[in-house]
């Protein structure tokens, strides 16, 4: 593992997030970044929001209103759901670990 600290992510110059909520993290299995994980964004009530696909280094982000949300990972090596809170504007990280 890297000895470097855990950073933001990358976002377009355009994105304020003073105004906007970013759901972000990456996807592992172990120590290992799991490239080519879906993860769903799920609404309060379970109901399908987004689904993105994870990045060769296993991170992903969404853009989302703030509210309660579940992350939801789909992979051939495990899964995973989670609850995530996003109480207002500005970075959220969830980290996903597959079982």
């Amino acid at each position: 593992m890297c000895g470097a600290p855990p950073q933001a992510p990358t976002l377009p110059p355009n994105v304020d997030i003073t105004k906007e909520t970013v759901i972000y993290g990456t996807v592992s299995k172990g120590d290992a970044p799991v490239p080519g994980a879906y993860v769903r964004l799920l609404d309060s009530t379970g109901e399908f929001t987004a689904e993105v696909l994870t990045s060769a280094t296993g991170d992903y982000r969404f853009f989302a209103a703030p509210g309660e949300w579940t992350l939801s990972v789909l992979h051939n090596s495990g899964s995973v759901r989670q609850p995530v809170s996003a109480s207002g504007p500005g970075l959220v990280e969830a980290s996903l670990v597959l079982s």
